[in-house]
């Protein structure tokens, strides 16, 4: 793929993997969105801070409206809560479930009208692993992989190719307490690019996920 040519919009892209994302992007000769909550948060010059809260559904839908050229959405936004509680865990499924909902939804025309497009959802090996300490944000990944295959089968008749993304730890703020091996975000969005490049539906990013995903069937 010629992504001189692409129109990307990356959410969460203000710092860690959205802001590698919209930086290597941009580093390729794509026009590049930077969503961020606050957008003066986004210090790239090479790419256009776009005032994006995927929680707002109202705001997601303008978003839409305004940027009628995009070809590539890469869903990045996410979070993990400390606390496990029942407010927590709706604030994650907020971000990271409904966030997706209203992503696909307001952008998926958008896409079609673009020749079909690529729809990216950042998700995690969390989505097969539950955790007393993250079940929130594990079970809000499991949602979030079985809305991408839904997407995929839902968007397949328009020609947008939809990826799952799939890593264990990587090397941002979210995982900065974390002692155990890191992918790069630059690695992982290697990966997602050549996925695209690829046609793939999935990225496994590491040793870890692949092992894990593998062992699903048993």
């Amino acid at each position: 793929m010629d992504f001189s040519k692409a129109v990307v919009l990356v959410t969460g892209a203000n710092r860690g993997l959205g802001r590698t994302f919209a930086a290597e992007f941009a580093k390729r000769g794509a026009k590049v969105y930077a969503g961020a909550r606050n957008p003066a948060s986004v210090e790239d010059p090479d790419v256009i801070p776009v005032h994006l809260d995927v929680t707002d559904d109202a705001q997601v839908e303008a978003v839409a409206k305004e940027l009628g050229d995009v070809t590539i959405v890469i869903n990045n936004a996410g979070v993990l809560l400390a606390g496990e509680d029942v407010g927590s865990i709706k604030a994650e499924y907020d971000v990271n479930v409904f966030g997706i909902v209203r992503m696909t939804d307001a952008f998926a025309p958008v896409l079609k009208v673009n020749g079909g497009g690529v729809l990216v959802n950042v998700l995690s090996i969390a989505a097969w692993l539950g955790r007393p300490a993250w079940r929130g944000y594990a079970s809000s990944k499991a949602a979030a992989w079985s809305l991408t295959r839904s997407a995929r089968e839902g968007l397949r008749e328009q020609g947008t190719q939809v990826i799952a993304v799939h890593s264990a730890f990587i090397d941002t703020d979210m995982a900065a307490a974390q002692t155990g091996p890191k992918i790069t975000t630059e690695d992982l969005v290697a990966q997602v690019l050549r996925a695209i490049e690829n046609g793939d539906d999935e990225v496994l990013a590491d040793d870890t996920t692949r092992a894990v995903k593998a062992s699903l069937a048993s």
